[in-house]
């Protein structure tokens, strides 16, 4: 089992304690802002089941039928991600202007706060997990996770600070005007993460840093050739795809050739473990004299 699949395993455990918690909560204190905390770790749980089929997937093999691999079914599930998120926003705010045409005082609301604030410390442990593994193990699902799971914890100190106040103050009205705002953070947490991962179904180009390295790797390896231009780059979770033409000169042999192209791509799958490469060689005459020039 993968690094990815345990932590994907991490996030449900997690997840079912933390959503147990936020229920017994809301089940002490009737608080609709409470709810809408527990309605969101729903989704937590849904989406962590969803990343972990997603990254089950994209760990197969490339076959006859996907020859490129399955690495894109991360992304699928970072969308479905973003969809359950906003779904589960309208149904709390549909809970919310309920309670706001008949707001009313909480039930034991210094141990419902108590076990939501544990739950939350909770979350923010396993959130800087996800945020920090994922980013190194470059799983779009992982790290799609970890964001929503911030935006959990963000909210969820909010709703504990708005639940104080209302039990302060006695005014009722604020619990569920709370569980409104908490709704709008959620709406704009599954947007970005919607279009964090359209963007990687789009087949987006590596950062700008990243090329820079690409192209100075060819450069530093390519004794031999003349220059390197076309370079096209895309990545799709883990995976990093770089082709591009290289010009050599015509009376080089297809062996010698084949040394400079085998030299180059070593150097870049050392830089990007894992990446795939494509390398058409061309002669002299298909020169343009720009894009990566060989040192």
């Amino acid at each position: 089992m993968s690094s990815t699949e345990k932590i994907a395993i991490g996030s449900i455990l997690v997840g079912l304690v933390v959503l147990a918690l936020k229920t017994f909560a809301w089940w002490l204190t009737g608080s609709v802002a409470l709810m809408s905390d527990a309605m969101e770790s729903i989704v937590n749980v849904a989406t962590a089941v969803a990343a972990l089929i997603a990254i089950r997937i994209a760990a197969r093999p490339a076959d006859r039928d996907h020859p490129y691999g399955h690495h894109k079914a991360e992304f699928f599930s970072a969308v479905l991600e973003g969809v359950m998120i906003i779904v589960a926003a309208l149904l709390i705010l549909r809970e919310a202007w309920q309670a706001f045409q008949a707001p009313r005082m909480l039930d034991a609301p210094l141990e419902g706060l108590l076990v939501n604030g544990f739950a939350s410390v909770l979350n923010a442990g396993w959130c800087w997990v996800l945020i920090s593994r994922g980013r190194r193990l470059r799983s779009p699902a992982l790290v799609a996770d970890g964001y929503h799971l911030l935006s959990d914890v963000i909210t969820s100190g909010g709703v504990v600070l708005g639940v104080a106040l209302a039990v302060i103050t006695g005014w009722a009205v604020l619990d569920p005007a709370l569980a409104a705002l908490v709704a709008v953070n959620i709406l704009w947490s599954g947007w970005k993460v919607m279009t964090s991962s359209l963007s990687g179904l789009m087949d987006e180009a590596v950062g700008d840093e990243t090329l820079e390295g690409i192209r100075a790797t060819i450069s530093d390896n390519a004794t031999g050739a003349l220059e390197a231009h076309d370079l096209r780059t895309r990545h799709a979770g883990p995976r990093t795809f770089i082709d591009f033409h290289l010009v050599v000169d015509g009376q080089t042999t297809v062996d010698a050739a084949h040394d400079i192209c085998d030299r180059i791509e070593q150097a870049l799958k050392a830089r990007l473990p894992g990446a795939m490469i494509t390398i058409h060689v061309e002669p002299e005459h298909k020169a343009k004299h720009s894009g990566v020039l060989v040192i």
